[in-house]
């Protein structure tokens, strides 16, 4: 699809560095170093607490936290290809008490109910080759759009990027119903540019806004000849805008992504800059993507994936942002300790 440049362009951040804050973690869950944590997502449960679900790329299972303590509260999985068995697990999202799974080398996607993780369906198989993030969409009661990354590579070693009219296949999207005990889906297509500009290289997290009609997606490639990596603007159609968030924003890999939305329809997103020693959180305006803030906390470094729970829970009232931290355990952030700490309006938060 040919990119549209009819947007404004985005101004750069030009003293992003030089302003980063840092805002103390609220606690760092005990190292669990043999799972490789990656991806998060959380849950509320019927008796009203908060879990905070990672997938565990060597373990091939899921861990369950308590997401108010840090506290371990259980695994699930293990390796295999049978329902609730796994083959690298990454990209997590949960809508209702559905918990959607993305399984890199199972080339899938399962579907499990909560909160006891029953199986409740699978798709994909035959559609994915390397898929990693996820991104849900409902379009409909009982009707979600599924957006999913599917980033494979070539070469021996699994580092040789397609030739560019095989980049349309960056993203996969899948229809699904979710009423009744079972998810069904169909496949919707897929789409990404194929511009040298435009082209999405090596991707994992995506995030979308309905309401803006956006989706950005990370693409991680900093080889040479590349633009650095950054967030890439689609529409939920599947086109290139033309646009990115500012050019020079991110000093590693753009990785975790997610929208914090206000009342007032404004709202900010989050990404993750993946540093070592501290990773940089950059926020940028919800509407304008113009850079606002970046933080960094005491200890977390290495990020992968992120989650942010914008409703209270009984350890942090006004919401909190979740991350991995070197892939060996969980962080969390008080979100009213970073509107104060980043001088953003209090609107978005209890």
């Amino acid at each position: 699809m040919s990119a549209c440049r009819t947007a404004p362009p985005i101004q750069p951040p030009a003293s992003a560095p030089s302003t980063t804050v840092t805002v103390p973690e609220r606690y760092a869950s005990p190292a669990f170093a043999d799972e490789e944590l990656d991806s998060l997502a959380t849950w509320t449960t019927p008796d009203g607490q908060t879990w905070l679900i990672a997938s565990g790329k060597s373990s091939d299972r899921l861990s369950i936290f308590d997401a108010d303590t840090g506290t371990r509260l259980r695994t699930f999985g293990g390796p295999g290809k049978a329902a609730g068995q796994f083959d690298r697990p990454n990209g997590l999202a949960v809508f209702g008490d559905l918990l959607f799974v993305v399984e890199r080398d199972n080339h899938r996607v399962q579907a499990l109910r909560l909160p006891d993780f029953r199986p409740a369906g699978m798709f994909g198989e035959n559609i994915l080759r390397s898929p990693y993030g996820i991104w849900l969409h409902e379009t409909a009661p009982g009707e979600l759009d599924a957006y999913i990354t599917d980033s494979f590579m070539y070469g021996e070693r699994f580092d040789v990027v397609p030739p560019l009219p095989e980049l349309s296949q960056r993203v996969r999207r899948f229809r699904l119903q979710t009423e009744g005990d079972a998810v069904a889906a169909e496949p919707a297509g897929s789409f990404g540019d194929t511009t040298p500009d435009g082209a999405l290289r090596m991707v994992e997290s995506l995030s979308g806004d309905p309401a803006n009609d956006r989706l950005l997606i990370a693409d991680e490639a900093t080889a040479p000849g590349n633009r650095g990596s950054n967030l890439r603007e689609y529409t939920l159609a599947g086109r290139f805008t033309g646009r990115s968030l500012p050019e020079g924003s991110f000093d590693a890999e753009a990785e975790g992504v997610a929208l914090w939305s206000c009342p007032d329809g404004s709202g900010y997103w989050i990404t993750v800059d993946q540093l070592t020693p501290l990773t940089r959180f950059h926020v940028f305006d919800r509407r304008s993507l113009q850079w606002r803030a970046t933080w960094q906390g005491e200890t977390t470094a290495d990020t992968d994936g992120i989650a942010l729970h914008a409703a209270p829970t009984g350890a942090f009232p006004g919401g909190a942002l979740f991350a991995v931290h070197q892939d060996k355990s969980v962080v969390a952030f008080d979100l009213q300790e970073v509107a104060r700490a980043l001088r953003l309006p209090a609107n978005c938060v209890h």
